[in-house]
C-alpha cells in the first residue's frame, strides 16, 4: 500500500481522498471500494483537450482597422451588454438624499453642453451629444475611444 502511495500523483491522491470522504459518508466504505473506483477512473481515457484560441491577439499592423471577421469572435458577438450614457455625477450625504423631493435640483460635476460619456458595462467607449430621434432621446457619438485605448483601460 505504501508503494502505491508513492506512485500516485497529487491529483490522483486528491481524487482518492474525495472518494474516501464520500464513501465514508455513505457508511459502508472500505479501502477495497476506494481502490476499485480509482482503478476504474484511471482506466477511462482522458477527455481530449480542445486547443485554446487567442481572442486578444494583436494585429500585425497597428493602423489596420479592427475587424469582426474570423472564427474567434463569432462566439461572443451575440452576448448582450449594457450600454448607458452618463450626464454627470456628484456625491451627496444621506441626509441630503433623504431631503430630496419633487422639484429638487442636484448639481452635477459636468458643464452644460459638455459631451456625455457612453459606457458599455461600465467601461468608457465614447463621448456623444444628446439628439432627438422620432420624439425619443438618442445620442450622436462625437468621439469613439480606440480599441487599444479601451483595452489599456481594462488593465
Amino acid at each position: 500500500m505504501a508503494d502505491e502511495d508513492e506512485n500516485t500523483s497529487p491529483e490522483e491522491q486528491a481524487l482518492a481522498d474525495e472518494w474516501a470522504a464520500a464513501l465514508s459518508e455513505a457508511g459502508d466504505a472500505d479501502q477495497d471500494d476506494i481502490d476499485a473506483m480509482m482503478a476504474s477512473a484511471a482506466a477511462e481515457p482522458a477527455a481530449p483537450r480542445a486547443k485554446m484560441e487567442e481572442f486578444g491577439s494583436v494585429p500585425a499592423r497597428s493602423n489596420a482597422p479592427v475587424s469582426l471577421d474570423g472564427p474567434n469572435l463569432d462566439v461572443i458577438l451575440d452576448i448582450p451588454v449594457s450600454i448607458s450614457m452618463e450626464v454627470g455625477n456628484t456625491e451627496i450625504t444621506i441626509r441630503n438624499l433623504l431631503q430630496l423631493n419633487q422639484g429638487s435640483v442636484i448639481e452635477l460635476d459636468r458643464l452644460a453642453g459638455e459631451p456625455l460619456d457612453v459606457l458599455v458595462n461600465g467601461t468608457l467607449i465614447a463621448h456623444g451629444e444628446v439628439v432627438v430621434v422620432n420624439e425619443k432621446f438618442g445620442i450622436r457619438l462625437t468621439d469613439v475611444i480606440s480599441p487599444s485605448e479601451r483595452i489599456k483601460k481594462l488593465r
